[in-house]
């Protein structure tokens, strides 16, 4: 396999990967509603109707990694997501360890850190197309 194509598979590869952990996310919130979110940013002193940004973050862009749609805005999309999400629910752990030593908001940046680089990156050859 050529260098491209495997660069290619990489960008695919970390698309899907992010697409679908951010996506099951979102799916939760739409199932099971948005009183929650809602009540953290109203305790924030923002409209609770920002609360359904949070869909965009983690439904719309989601989808857009997955079909490799515009997949840098998706990725800045997830990016913009997660600061939020930092900012509102987990500014507490930042500097804090889990149980098992590693960082308590590892996955938040995972999350942030994966969709930087796909914003960085593009999408590779293999989506509806390469922005």
């Amino acid at each position: 396999m050529n260098q491209a194509a495997m660069h290619d598979l990489g960008r695919l590869l970390l698309r899907l990967t992010l697409g679908v952990l951010v996506l099951l996310h979102g799916v939760a919130k739409l199932r099971g509603g948005m009183s929650g979110i809602e009540g953290m940013v109203e305790a924030a002193g923002l409209p609770g109707v920002l609360a359904y940004g949070v869909l965009v973050g983690e439904v719309l862009a989601p989808l857009m990694l997955v079909f490799g749609f515009h997949a840098r805005i998706g990725a800045m999309l997830v990016a913009v997501n997660m600061v939020v999400a930092i900012a509102l629910a987990h500014m507490g752990q930042l500097g804090q360890l889990n149980g098992e030593g590693g960082w308590a908001l590892e996955l938040q940046g995972m999350f942030l850190g994966t969709a930087v680089a796909i914003a960085l990156l593009g999408p590779g050859r293999y989506g509806i197309n390469q922005s």
